[in-house]
């Protein structure tokens, strides 16, 4: 007993020292600067290194020639993606414009997998609370999403410019894709009539040509209309 938990330290520190070998060999980046499939890797390596850690059976070598065959596999396409950018993004993925000067890209949302509430999710986690503050948001390869702000979303705080501000507050998604929200229609202290006045005002006949719609505290509704296809000049 005694020499099998000796032998599972050594494993366990050899196992951590090769690691932290391979993973210099490979290059350092940040978790949020990995692709999807550098982040799969990292983690089968990891999976592989701790199996090593435990093998005491003699047979650590097999997990140690897994773990070179990932890392040189690794950095071979690493190698082949950076000298061919139709290559990188296929592996890598590319970029995709979600949301554009008042449009969502239903299309782009299919392909990424990303729900318009993950969505709305993400523009709050980065302190976007409307969507009318946003020119365009790209979800980047590495499943981020970068904001690019409207001019008059500038970052500038009131007490710097010693004005009183109104305090921002939560805007009531009431549709999405095609379909309304009854509940935070009835939130906004409005109804369905309301509602199809404000769309005729905007000349919208078909609810089920809106990807979404926003009401705020003061009612005013921002509408956005589905779009299938774009053109991107990001790679």
């Amino acid at each position: 007993m005694i020499n099998e938990i000796i032998r599972i330290i050594i494993l366990s520190f050899s196992s951590i020292l090769v690691l932290f070998i391979l993973t210099k060999i490979i290059g350092s980046r940040e978790v949020s600067q990995l692709s999807m499939f550098d982040y799969i890797n990292s983690i089968t390596i990891g999976s592989i290194a701790a199996e090593m850690a435990t093998d005491i059976d003699g047979e650590f070598i097999y997990s140690l020639i897994a773990m070179i065959v990932y890392t040189i596999t690794i950095i071979f396409l690493a190698y082949i993606t950076n000298k061919n950018l139709t290559l990188r993004r296929y592996i890598n993925g590319s970029s995709l414009i979600l949301y554009n000067n008042g449009t969502l890209y239903k299309d782009n949302f299919k392909k990424s997998k990303l729900d318009i509430n993950e969505f709305i999710v993400s523009c709050r986690n980065k302190g976007y609370f409307n969507l009318s503050d946003i020119h365009t948001a790209i979800l980047e390869p590495n499943g981020k999403i970068s904001i690019i702000p409207t001019v008059d979303s500038a970052p500038i705080k009131a007490k710097d410019m010693q004005i009183q501000a109104d305090q921002d507050e939560f805007v009531y998604n009431i549709i999405i894709d095609g379909k309304i929200i009854e509940k935070n229609l009835k939130s906004t202290g409005n109804n369905t009539t309301w509602l199809n006045n404000k769309l005729k005002e905007q000349k919208i006949s078909n609810i089920k040509d809106i990807y979404l719609a926003t009401c705020d505290k003061d009612n005013n509704l921002s509408v956005y209309l589905k779009k299938s296809k774009v053109s991107t000049p990001y790679a």
